[in-house]
């Protein structure tokens, strides 16, 4: 299975995602906008599915394709049709159910039938030298788990050594939430059709998926000139996010940022947040925290400017600073609790993290200038309900955070997601399982503390700080891997990350090296 925490997504995939829902009505309506017919949808789709097929995997020369009793399956009828036409032996299982096909499944089937083609029931013994599979068995429709007889064809394909390519996306994979709630196809490649679906790009959808295809079937002009509630977001839009900085500027034009937290034995969370925010580009950082904490951290970055929290150094802060970010170390003691009583009330930009997510939930308010950026058990405890819960469904979970907090919610994890009122829904498609380490929040709050105090809307910060840490933490997957990375090693990357202007020297002269 291809490893997709480590292989981006490539920039030709759009940038805009549609629900499940959405796209199945919109799918008719641009078909006969257009004059095509759904059925010829139906064979672009399968045409697409089988180039990437063939030119991905152009060894191969028997195919085993599972076909279900829907649209899915129709698309594996095609591509059945086709291999067969290219010289490669075709064995087709289908789902038998006594519901009718769809008309367009049905031509397709029938088609694949006059074409010499042989449908074998779905529990044949699987034939030898099998050496590519093919998943047409579940679209995007699915909203539970898959029932018998699908799920035992999709524990079969898994075990089975030849990689799978799925239709649409991996059967058992939930279009809109990216949850699989019971058995789902690891594909090596995914190949989708006329648009992305939320389900692609979060919740499980990186351990299933593989490498993502798009094709939008000759859609694209209708389809780009619709407006959608989700998009995606990745590191080629840094540069609309990050300009170059005018010459002129100085140290006061990038924000003056507090940030508050570093409670007993959590020093390593504020210094983290602090530098990250250096990192990223703010202009000056004021950290507060407990006394002890001065000398270790102005030691290891004599660039922060750190004070011990008291009520007067916090009055100070809060009335100097752009911007406060409070949460990193904070604690849920007395100390903690009291900060944070006094920065609930600015009205100033903010962003709250960690412990000061978990106080807010014993505690709850409502205001709009602030990002919220939670885990997802520190979702759970701000929503009252499970962290399961949260994980069914990770879009309307930041929603409802939005609605129940106000501002900006960022709900962390493999694929993370921002939310507001006025934008909609953005997925983050930067990142990769070497981020699963104690730390990486902290950074982040810094990332995006500082990207508040440089100007952007807290939406665009959440957004743009999200997907720069995930791709400077990308950087360094493909040149170590994932295992072992720490949350401070993305310093080394993410000052790169966040100047998306500078051109890059050495890579300019290898290229100029290879046109001579």
């Amino acid at each position: 299975m291809t490893d997709h925490t480590m292989t981006s997504n490539p920039e030709s995939i759009p940038h805009t995602i549609w629900s499940a829902d959405d796209l199945r009505r919109a799918e008719k309506e641009a078909a006969d906008a257009l004059g095509l017919t759904l059925y010829e949808l139906m064979q672009r789709a399968g045409e697409a599915a089988f180039n990437v097929a063939r030119g991905y995997h152009s060894a191969t020369t028997h195919w085993l394709i599972l076909c279900g009793h829907g649209n899915n399956g129709g698309d594996g009828y095609v591509v059945a049709r086709l291999a067969q036409a290219a010289g490669i032996q075709v064995t087709l299982l289908a789902q038998e159910s006594e519901k009718p096909l769809p008309e367009e499944a049905t031509e397709a089937r029938t088609a694949w039938l006059n074409a010499g083609g042989v449908i074998h029931a779905h529990d044949i013994t699987w034939p030898d030298g099998v050496d590519l599979i093919v998943d047409a068995l579940l679209g995007t429709g699915l909203t539970h788990a898959p029932r018998a007889p699908i799920a035992a064809l999709i524990v079969h394909a898994n075990a089975h050594p030849a990689p799978v390519v799925s239709l649409d996306i991996p059967s058992g994979l939930l279009a809109q939430t990216g949850a699989t709630p019971g058995a789902v196809i690891h594909a090596a490649r995914t190949v989708t059709f006329i648009a992305l679906k939320p389900g692609l790009l979060t919740g499980k959808a990186r351990d299933v998926t593989g490498a993502l295809h798009h094709h939008a079937l000759g859609l694209d002009a209708w389809l780009n000139a619709q407006t959608t509630q989700f998009q995606r977001v990745d590191a080629s839009q840094l540069a609309q996010w990050l300009p170059p900085r005018r010459p002129t500027s100085h140290k006061g034009s990038h924000g003056k940022l507090v940030i508050i937290g570093g409670d007993h034995g959590t020093a390593g969370a504020i210094r983290m947040a602090g530098e990250a925010a250096l990192r990223a580009g703010a202009g000056l950082v004021r950290v507060l925290t407990r006394v002890e904490n001065i000398s270790p951290i102005v030691t290891a970055r004599p660039e922060l400017m750190v004070h011990e929290l008291t009520a007067q150094s916090l009055d100070d802060g809060l009335e100097w600073a752009d911007v406060v970010v409070i949460g990193p170390g904070l604690g849920q003691q007395p100390w903690g609790k009291q900060a944070l009583r006094k920065v609930e009330n600015v009205r100033k930009p903010m962003l709250w993290d960690a412990d000061a997510l978990n106080l807010l939930a014993i505690n709850p308010d409502k205001r709009h200038n602030r990002v919220l950026t939670p885990h997802p058990g520190e979702a759970a405890r701000l929503l009252n309900c499970s962290v399961a819960e949260i994980e069914s469904d990770r879009l309307l979970s930041a929603q409802r955070l939005v609605k129940r907090y106000g501002g900006v919610a960022v709900l962390k994890g493999a694929g993370t997601v921002v939310a507001d009122n006025e934008h909609g829904i953005a997925i983050v498609d930067a990142g990769n399982a070497g981020m699963a380490s104690g730390g990486m929040g902290d950074v982040l709050s810094g990332i995006i503390g500082a990207l508040l105090g440089q100007h952007l809307s807290p939406y665009d910060a959440a957004c743009a700080g999200c997907v720069a840490h995930g791709a400077a933490a990308d950087v360094l997957a493909a040149q170590s891997g994932t295992r072992g990375m720490l949350a401070t090693d993305l310093f080394s990357t993410l000052r790169r990350v966040v100047n998306p202007d500078v051109i890059d020297v050495n890579h300019d002269k290898s290229s100029d090296s290879l046109t001579q």
